[in-house]
């Protein structure tokens, strides 16, 4: 990646052979060359907002969501834009014709652990991996807004003339509620185009639709003589892979210690701990955290517990009954293959995704999430219904009724012959040396979905890591200099379109 980021942004790559516009071109350079000192600064200010949802605390009232609207209101005046405020969205826009070019975005960010950053999240760290900018939301999704704002001053700059305005839209609760923003498209006159930059390179022209299963496993009051489980747990929030799981097991021996850790060692890739005091064993388990679009990138520390656990026959308890439907219908796969028929798989898009993000205990029971990601090929109606089929299966295999079981199968979206994707790819060509850049599907999912003609345009480049949402979320100083060449000379070819 280091390797291949420093020939991307040799000097040379700016005079290479024209495939964007020469003002485009030579705007984006003089961004590089004027900005991203700026846009360091920027982004080092927008991380310190804890822009986090909280439940007890409503949106409006929130100082931290109150402070960066702030932020973001008195930086674009000072770099000559207009800014509006609309609640939940703003809008920052370059330019006065009534044609825009839509650049989508978001401000709010998920939670993080503090233990486990060498920093505050919410403080730029620049110092812990040289090269590296680390906080949370630096590439997901303030990192974008910052750079996006600093290609619009260099194009101000500049005075390159533009057939359409550039929009960019800022909205505040994409991680935790979509639908102020769909109360908000409502009475917007939505530009005709849209960009994303909340996912990946080159261009993003289909999207999974982020779906779950949630159920609750009823608590049990029974004890036994034999070893048991008492409690198991693990993840953050739902959108994450878990890197933490923990199970605790009564009445264990030496024994079972060592199956256990037997069986562990079928797991180099997993970190566990064991601590067996008089007769109760803790056993934790310590992957690797990720986005749930991407499971492939994390370590599942919740369902590699619960197969370390697989080879004991555990009474039926609420935390013994969530160690069976974790390796009964979950496996430590990805592709929901254990869970009755619902697997399928999509040429383009790829296969359903199905990661455990969250088992949470409680004195009434342990709540199982699974977030899924699907590909087209199967309607949510059957999935439903194949869903409820493997759960009555497996209630009266174990002659349980699970609660409160939850169900929802969100919609996956293909952007066809959006008049801007052959921009984008040459944008990205141009920049980046790849000569056949291609249109590329993700797990998702971004806002493109709710507007129109909407595909993703980075920030992260193909083949490279995404650590958005991540226990590490960062941006490399040298991916974020890409990234605002790119879109800088982005805008400009969109906006004479």
């Amino acid at each position: 990646m280091k390797k291949l980021l420093g020939s991307l942004l040799l000097a040379s790559s700016f005079a290479m052979a024209q495939n964007v516009s020469i003002e485009a071109d030579q705007t984006a350079k003089y961004a590089v060359d004027s900005y991203q000192q700026d846009t360091i600064k920027a982004l080092a200010k927008l991380v310190s907002f804890k822009t986090v949802a909280q439940q007890d605390v409503p949106f409006e009232k929130n100082p931290e969501f109150t402070q960066f609207k702030a932020y973001i209101k008195s930086l674009s005046e000072s770099l000559g834009l207009s800014f509006q405020d609309k609640g939940y969205v703003m809008l920052v826009t370059l330019g006065n014709s009534p044609e825009r070019v839509g650049i989508v975005t978001h401000g709010d960010v998920q939670p993080a652990d503090a233990t486990k950053w060498q920093k505050s999240p919410f403080e730029l760290d620049s110092e812990s991996k040289p090269g590296l900018l680390i906080a949370r939301g630096t590439e997901d999704d303030k990192g974008p807004i910052a750079t996006a704002l600093y290609a619009m001053k260099a194009i101000k700059d500049k005075k390159v003339a533009m057939k359409r305005s550039i929009e960019l839209i800022i909205y505040m609760a994409e991680e935790s509620n979509w639908e102020p923003f769909r109360a908000f498209l409502k009475d917007y006159d939505a530009p005709d185009f849209n960009v994303t930059i909340d996912a990946e390179y080159p261009v993003v022209t289909a999207e999974k639709g982020w779906s779950m299963i949630k159920v609750d496993v009823p608590q049990t009051t029974a004890t036994f003589r034999q070893p048991w489980l008492s409690q198991f747990y693990g993840g953050s929030f739902g959108s994450q892979i878990p890197e933490d799981a923990v199970a605790v097991i009564e009445q264990a021996n030496k024994k079972l210690l060592g199956a256990i850790k037997q069986r562990a060692l079928s797991h180099p890739q997993v970190q566990y701990s064991f601590d067996l005091k008089g007769d109760r064993l803790t056993v934790k388990a310590k992957g690797k955290s990720a986005h749930s679009s991407k499971p492939e990138e994390g370590i599942n520390a919740i369902a590699f517990l619960a197969d370390v656990l697989k080879g004991n026959q555990w009474p039926k308890t609420t935390a013994g009954l969530t160690v069976a439907y974790l390796n009964d219908l979950v496996g430590t796969g990805i592709e929901a293959k254990l869970f009755g028929d619902i697997a399928y798989s999509d040429t383009f898009m790829g296969p359903m995704t199905m990661a455990p993000t969250t088992v949470k205990q409680s004195d009434s029971g342990i709540s199982i999430n699974l977030n899924l990601r699907r590909p087209v090929g199967k309607t949510a109606d059957s999935l439903q219904r194949q869903t409820q089929v493997a759960l009555n299966h497996w209630q009266q295999k174990y002659q349980v009724k699970l609660d409160n079981v939850q169900l929802y199968f969100g919609e996956p979206m293909v952007v066809n012959n959006a008049p801007h994707v052959e921009a984008l790819l040459k944008t990205f060509s141009h920049f980046t040396e790849n000569k056949n850049p291609k249109p590329i599907a993700i797990g998702g999912s971004t806002n493109a979905k709710l507007l129109p003609n909407a595909v993703s345009f980075g920030p992260s480049m193909p083949g490279a890591e995404y650590t958005g949402h991540s226990e590490f979320e960062f941006i490399s100083v040298e991916q974020l200099k890409l990234n605002l060449a790119m879109y800088t000379a982005m805008m400009i070819e969109l906006g004479n379109l």
